[in-house]
């Protein structure tokens, strides 16, 4: 999800509630402590020079449990990041504290944002030898009847 497309749902959210990918929910207490943008320049295990950019969200929770962030309020917090740091409209990536700092993926389902898993991957395997990992195909699984092949099929 990106920045203005989180924008665009805060404006008619009733709430604004983050749920883990287990399916719990962060608690509703939580504070957003950070809207920033973060760039990361590096170099890949093939060499490649890559530059990325990602908006970030801390999510933090404390013990005011009386705590609520309003759709509002948020959407008054980017629209400060955007005003002060001026932050680019890029993917959103949201921290939050579990064993150690958890990242995640954003998406909306229409009424809750949703904290989904991110997965690490090599950006050069065709130049570390990673192969391409071939599906491995049950000849009896596979159906003859459609095909023009068959015995009496009239395509040879």
């Amino acid at each position: 999800m990106t920045l203005s497309e989180i924008k665009k749902h805060l404006e008619t959210a009733e709430a604004v509630n983050f749920i883990l990918p287990d399916g719990t929910m962060v608690p509703q207490h939580f504070h957003v402590t950070e809207v920033g943008q973060i760039t990361k320049n590096f170099i890949d295990c093939g060499g490649t020079v890559r530059n990325e950019k990602v908006i970030n969200f801390q999510l933090w929770q404390a013990g005011d449990f009386d705590h609520r962030l309003a759709p509002q309020k948020l959407l008054s917090i980017i629209n400060l990041s955007e005003r002060i740091l001026n932050i680019e409209d890029t993917e959103i990536e949201v921290e939050y504290q579990s064993e150690t700092i958890g990242k995640y993926n954003l998406e909306y389902n229409g009424k809750d944002f949703l904290l989904t898993a991110k997965k690490t991957n090599c950006l050069a395997s065709d130049k570390c030898g990673i192969l391409e990992e071939k599906q491995n195909i049950i000849l009896s699984d596979i159906s003859t009847e459609a095909s023009c092949c068959t015995p009496g099929g009239k395509c040879c």
